[in-house]
């Protein structure tokens, strides 16, 4: 017999929109399940090695926190395990983050959706959507035993590819208006570095120019971020580009190979030509590489790169980011930066959650509608907290209400301690 779940939301992604969602849904009292593919939660954070979270904060000084409620009791959690006291500059760029260690990161997330009774599902992959008259029934799950069923009444798509949008029928769009997605990156974590060495990002891109004229292969990028890890003599290198469609499997595997030979010849690069790198070695590559873009819902607003850098407010709004505009346009060249005005904060409308097509769907994370400008802002991971929470309050909202009030869903969040 087919197995069958029954609950109020369904989160799809177990990211940190996926975690965001989850729990503000939970915190309602709705019986919500969070489905996420791999075996812990985090989603690039943990299982690509992005250990950084972006946008908690604006880039002023001094900076001012823009995200709360769930985020804000996830670093809680890190700070109980010793991990974080605070936000950081990085040294090239001036951009505030928080720093992360992936086990601790595991364990930090689980707790937070275990207290909020969220029912956990891992290894769970989503493979199909049951769809009546513009509305998810149910979703079709795979694991190692077979297929089974999730019911629920409302759904969040946390899944950093838009998955359960497509397979549902909503709307979405791939890329940019032309089809061009923003360069995946490998990380690369390098042990055996003391604290004496030289890694400012201007130090290794000299290094890195160097080595290609000493003729070592597979070297992309030459200037890029380096950041040292708490706790350790390792530092996490964000170099190796690659151009590679996320949802093709022949495509990511090209690209994950390619990769990882660029992460033997970086480490190669730094040994040779990094005074204090000598004795340095290969902690860890990935495991995934890091996918920044795939397809984006179609909502019912479009933020727009003129709505961040202008630093513009919104009557519906839910969330706030305050990345500044980062594009990787073009793997191994420059990262490409704008500030938002005043290095202050946007604001992030609900309709830019609402996927178009399917009325019991929600979007989060760096799917929500938006231009290529916009996303190259809103992608990262402390503001997809912000929209996690925010489309897991309403999908709640729309479960008791029957129609989603911008007011109810705002009064949602500032009960849950967001900062809207």
């Amino acid at each position: 017999m087919k197995r069958k779940y029954s609950y109020d939301v369904a989160v799809v992604g177990g990211g940190a929109a996926g975690v965001g969602a989850a729990v503000g849904a939970a915190q309602t009292g709705a019986r919500t399940v969070l489905v996420e593919k791999n075996p812990y939660f985090g989603g690039i954070a943990t299982h690509g090695s992005v250990l950084t979270y972006c946008g908690f904060f604006t880039q002023a000084d001094p900076t001012e926190q823009i995200v709360g409620g769930v985020g804000q009791q996830v670093l809680t959690h890190l700070s109980k395990l010793g991990m974080y006291d605070g936000p950081r500059r990085t040294a090239r760029t001036g951009t505030v983050i928080v720093l992360l260690d992936p086990e601790v990161t595991k364990i930090a997330l689980d707790r937070c959706v275990t207290e909020a009774k969220v029912e956990p599902l891992l290894h769970a992959q989503v493979i199909g959507a049951e769809v009546t008259n513009g509305k998810i029934e149910a979703i079709e799950c795979v694991d190692h035993s077979g297929r089974f069923t999730i019911e629920a009444s409302a759904f969040v798509d946390a899944s950093g590819e838009a998955n359960l949008t497509a397979l549902s029928g909503g709307d979405f769009v791939f890329g940019d208006d032309k089809g061009h997605l923003q360069s995946a990156t490998l990380m690369i974590r390098i042990g055996g570095v003391p604290p004496e060495a030289n890694a400012h990002p201007i130090t290794i891109q000299e290094a890195v120019v160097k080595a290609k004229k000493a003729g070592i292969p597979n070297l992309t990028k030459e200037l890029g971020t380096i950041v040292r890890m708490p706790g350790s003599h390792d530092v996490l290198a964000i170099l190796a580009d690659e151009e590679v469609n996320g949802l093709e499997s022949t495509s990511l595997t090209s690209a994950e190979i390619s990769a990882r030979k660029q992460a033997w010849a970086y480490l190669e690069s730094f040994r040779r030509f990094l005074p204090g790198f000598e004795n340095s070695y290969l902690v860890q590559t990935g495991p995934q590489i890091g996918i920044r873009e795939t397809r984006h819902i179609r909502g019912e607003y479009t933020l727009s790169g003129d709505d961040v850098l202008q630093a513009k407010r919104q009557e519906d709004s839910v969330a706030r980011g305050g990345w500044p505009v980062e594009l990787h346009p073009v793997p191994g060249e420059p990262n490409e930066w704008h500030s938002i005005k005043d290095n202050s904060y946007y604001d992030i409308p609900l309709r830019s959650l609402k996927v178009q097509g399917v009325r019991n769907l929600w979007a989060a994370g760096r799917i929500i509608s938006c231009d290529p400008i916009a996303f190259a802002s809103v992608r990262v991971m402390g503001t997809a907290f912000a929209t996690g929470h925010a489309a897991g309050v309403a999908a709640s909202v729309e479960l008791n209400n029957g129609e989603v009030s911008v007011k109810a869903v705002q009064s949602e969040l500032r009960r849950q301690d967001a900062i809207i």
